[in-house]
């Protein structure tokens, strides 16, 4: 298999970006696929937090660009997946400090080692993200169902349309919808976004439904992805579905709610 690179974005901060890399890319080395995670929000640095890997950072993505150190070094292996891999990012660097030809470089060298390279964007259109997208072959938009931020992801999708190596060559960017927080009875009493509104709004095929359930924050407190530390609870089968259609599988999609036996309203959509 050729390695795949995910960039995971959204226009807006909050939505759940980073929890949204580090589940994705924990269902994935689950299921046996060689996967590195890298950090693109220099300055502030969360998904090493969210893996619970911050005590182990020595060098990170910016260290690499510059060739301060090799890959291998600023690699950090987890310890409950071993197919699974982070690159940090600093905490420290300015962002100017991230070039198009260093990003390149790295992500070369990152093909050659992993199936997946999953690119956790910083929120907003700035350097970090446009860096995070430029070498992308698809893109997992993530959106809360509320109106800014969809709005805030349809100006993304402009950008990857637009700002990309893949767009540069005149070439498509598949493009997943993950739409995070959803709560089917709020959503029916309009008190947020109901999924065919979001979906006629961004016109991108949908990758999953995350539910929103206290269990995504408890498991980023505790510095465990949701699918490693509750895979069975309803945000952590959503995050492993969304995962499977990744890896191309076809799967109903379905609203999970913490009950098993209410799968909630299946879509007759086209899926991702």
């Amino acid at each position: 298999m050729m390695a795949k690179v995910i960039v995971v974005t959204s226009g807006k901060g909050g939505v759940g970006k980073t929890t949204s890399t580090a589940a994705l890319g924990a269902a994935l080395a689950k299921s046996g696929q060689k996967v590195v995670v890298i950090d693109f929000d220099v300055g502030l640095r969360n998904l090493d937090l969210v893996r619970g890997a911050e005590r182990r950072v020595v060098f990170d993505l910016i260290n690499v660009v510059q060739g301060e150190a090799k890959l291998a070094q600023a690699l950090i292996r987890d310890k409950r997946v071993d197919t699974l891999s982070l690159l940090p990012a600093s905490q420290t660097r300015d962002k100017d400090a991230l070039t198009i030809e260093g990003v390149e470089k790295v992500i070369t060298e990152l093909r050659e080692k992993f199936d997946w390279i999953l690119c956790d964007s910083p929120a907003g259109i700035e350097k970090g993200a446009t860096m995070a997208m430029h070498y992308a072959d698809l893109a997992v938009i993530v959106t809360n169902p509320e109106v800014s931020s969809v709005r805030d992801s349809d100006r993304i999708i402009g950008l990857l349309d637009s700002k990309t190596a893949r767009a540069v060559k005149g070439e498509r960017m598949d493009k997943h919808l993950l739409i995070t927080r959803f709560d089917p009875a709020r959503a029916e009493r309009g008190e947020m976004l109901k999924i065919d509104d979001i979906l006629e709004i961004l016109a991108i095929p949908l990758l999953g439904i995350i539910p929103e359930s206290p269990q995504v924050l408890t498991a980023s407190n505790v510095g465990s992805p949701i699918t490693l530390n509750s895979p069975e609870s309803a945000p952590g089968r959503a995050y492993f579905d969304a995962a499977k259609r990744l890896m191309g599988e076809t799967l109903p999609m379905r609203i999970p709610s913490e009950r098993k036996s209410l799968l909630g309203k299946l879509f007759g959509r086209r899926v991702a």
